[in-house]
C-alpha cells in the first residue's frame, strides 16, 4: 500500500509518501509546497493544487490521509485551512484515491502515545523511525505521521478483520452528589 499523507496549510502544505508491503515500511518522498507569500489566496490554492498534483501523478499512491480540522481561536485562520484542505481533496478525488482523515490528536497518540505531543516530539519519533535528519520544514515530517498513522490503522484492519475505534473522549459532567458535603 502506499499512501500520501497531507500536512494542508496556505502558506505551507506538507506532503509525504510511505509504502507498506509485506511488513516493511519505506519513506518514498517528503517535502512542502511552499506557495509565493507575496500571491494572492487563489493563486496559492492554485500552487499547492498543482504542486499535489504532480506528487501524485509522480508517486501514485493508493491513499490520502490528511490531517483532520482542529478548533482554532482565529476563525480566519480554520477557513482558510478548510481552504487548503479542500484542494487536497479535490486532488485525491480528480486521481481516484480514497481519502482518510486523522483528527491531529489521533496521530500524535499515535506516533509518541501521547495525543497533547508537540510538534518536535512527532518529528524526533519520525526521525527515529525512518533515519532522516534533515526534514526542511515540520509540515514535511507531519505529513509524514499522518501517513503513518493511515498504514497503521489500516494494519490493524487488515490483521484482525475490525476497523479501530477511534471514540472522542468525552468529559466527565459532575453532578451535586459529586461534591463533598
Amino acid at each position: 500500500m502506499r499512501v500520501i499523507g497531507v500536512d494542508p496549510g496556505t502558506r505551507v502544505c506538507g506532503f509525504g509518501i510511505l509504502e507498506s508491503e509485506n511488513g516493511k515500511l519505506t519513506h518514498i518522498k517528503s517535502g512542502s509546497i511552499v506557495p509565493p507569500s507575496s500571491n494572492s489566496l487563489p493563486q496559492r490554492l492554485k500552487t499547492i493544487y498543482e504542486g499535489l498534483n504532480q506528487v501524485i501523478k509522480r508517486y501514485l499512491p493508493e491513499a490520502m490521509s490528511i490531517e483532520g480540522l482542529f478548533f482554532a481561536k482565529n476563525a480566519k485562520s480554520a477557513i482558510k485551512l478548510g481552504e487548503a484542505r479542500g484542494v487536497a481533496y479535490l486532488a485525491a478525488a480528480l486521481s481516484g484515491m480514497t481519502v482518510h482523515e486523522y483528527a491531529p490528536t489521533e496521530v500524535k497518540l499515535a506516533l509518541t502515545g501521547r495525543g497533547r505531543a508537540n510538534k518536535t516530539e512527532v518529528q524526533k519519533m519520525v526521525t527515529s523511525i525512518f533515519g532522516i535528519k534533515d526534514w526542511g520544514k515540520t509540515d514535511a515530517s507531519d505529513a509524514v505521521a499522518i501517513a503513518l498513522c493511515h498504514i497503521n490503522f489500516s494494519q490493524t484492519k487488515e490483521r484482525y478483520g475490525v476497523e479501530v475505534k477511534r471514540t472522542r473522549r468525552r468529559r466527565r459532567r459532575f453532578l451535586l452528589n459529586d461534591l463533598p458535603s
